[in-house]
């Protein structure tokens, strides 16, 4: 089973790692796990002007892997191999784009993250996944 876990570094994001643990050690053979941050991209007209490609790509990078960094410990902890990555775009829609990408037959993620006020404003990213993923979404609060 492929299984993407999108995490935002947020509370509710470490209770989806612990449940897809648990769901793990429930399955008989270990999932391919797929570990993913998206990253909002910086206004391009504005980033272009002042920073280069390289540098607004280590930006997001760095950023990416230390909003990874938890859920890659609570994984290791727990003895699950995982392959990390980091997206720059609309999460709802990067999280599913990649899902189909990879071939994942489940995405599990929170239900709200970091972005409360954001979520009122523009929509949650758990209920933009939940209308377009094409496979199941196991949503953790």
């Amino acid at each position: 089973m492929r299984i993407l876990l999108a995490v935002d570094g947020s509370e509710i994001s470490h209770r989806a790692v612990e449940r897809v643990i648990a769901l793990a050690a429930a399955l008989k053979t270990p999932p391919e796990l797929h570990l993913l941050y998206v990253h909002l991209p910086v206004p391009i007209g504005f980033a272009t002007r002042h920073v280069s490609h390289a540098a607004l790509d280590a930006y997001y990078r760095e950023e990416g892997e230390e909003e990874l960094a938890p859920a890659r410990a609570q994984l290791e902890a727990a003895g699950m191999a995982f392959t990390p990555h980091v997206h720059v775009g609309q999460p709802g829609e990067t999280i599913c784009h990649v899902a189909g990408q990879l071939g994942c037959e489940l995405i599990a993620m929170g239900t709200h993250g970091r972005g409360a006020l954001a979520d009122m404003m523009i929509g949650s990213v758990a209920r933009k996944v939940l209308h377009l993923a094409t496979m199941p979404v196991v949503l953790s609060k």
